[in-house]
């Protein structure tokens, strides 16, 4: 299956105005999104991979990035939040690739609070947002995206077979990176803008109805590395995630490590 798009952003470094940095390996792109936002690059900007030596996830996780079979990219943004809602950019973004996903697959993709996507209760993308510094009273935002696409199950470490999946494996066909890029963008940018322009609460509503933990019961482990278990009652009006223990005590997530029970 011919990707072309893939192919002319390789070729020309575009994505119709928008531009794009495209390496075939790079340490990180989100290392590399955050080195050009701070020496001036436009909103917008995406630096792309085919593949990552050292990709990230939340909490430092590793990211693999099976070569020439996912996305895996880095949006420059330009926020115009507040410092107290800038976390929510995390839920916004997912809540794009989420969508983007379910538009141009047919499939029904779940978000687990705050920036997994899942299929079949397994992990086929992730969101990493981190903060860079400031220009023109806007904070600089890098929206690293990892999304297995075309990945087979046996391109995953065995550590990770019963925990990811991809978008291939759950569709049983291939899809065309380039097209599925620019969705995806798109589908972000849109989230954004209407968090920005006050649309927070529907943004949270839209997330609401993809939510993969509702209902479920939770083990969260606090950044002081105690351990609650509970159900999960979803995300408040602030994007936290509620999660009601075995007392009865409803608990605000702010941060922490969460599994869903199996």
């Amino acid at each position: 299956m011919t990707d072309y798009t893939w192919q002319k952003i390789k070729e020309t470094g575009r994505l119709g105005r928008r531009q794009v940095v495209f390496f075939e390996t790079v340490d990180s792109t989100n290392v590399q999104a955050g080195s050009l936002a701070k020496q001036g690059a436009p909103r917008g900007t995406v630096v792309l991979a085919e593949t990552q030596t050292h990709g990230r996830g939340r909490l430092e996780r590793l990211w693999q990035s099976p070569p020439g079979t996912g996305l895996y990219f880095s949006l420059i943004w330009h926020s115009q939040l507040t410092p107290e809602h800038l976390s929510k950019t995390t839920l916004a973004a997912g809540l794009g690739l989420c969508k983007a996903v379910a538009e141009s697959t047919g499939l029904a993709p779940l978000i687990k609070w705050p920036n997994d996507l899942l299929l079949d209760s397994k992990k086929v993308g992730g969101i990493l947002t981190e903060s860079c510094g400031k220009v023109d009273d806007k904070t600089l935002v890098v929206i690293g995206v990892g999304l297995n696409v075309n990945t087979e199950q046996s391109a995953f470490s065995a550590d990770l077979a019963d925990k990811a999946s991809s978008l291939f494996i759950s569709a049983q066909k291939t899809f065309k990176r380039g097209d599925l890029l620019l969705s995806t963008l798109e589908s972000i940018e849109f989230e954004l803008k209407r968090m920005e322009r006050g649309g927070l609460q529907d943004v949270l509503a839209d997330f609401r109805r993809r939510d993969a933990t509702i209902g479920r019961t939770m083990t969260w482990v606090t950044p002081s590395r105690k351990t609650v278990t509970g159900v999960s009652l979803g995300i408040n009006a602030s994007g936290m995630l509620q999660v009601r223990d075995l007392n009865g005590a409803i608990h605000e997530v702010l941060s922490g490590d969460l599994s869903i029970a199996h």
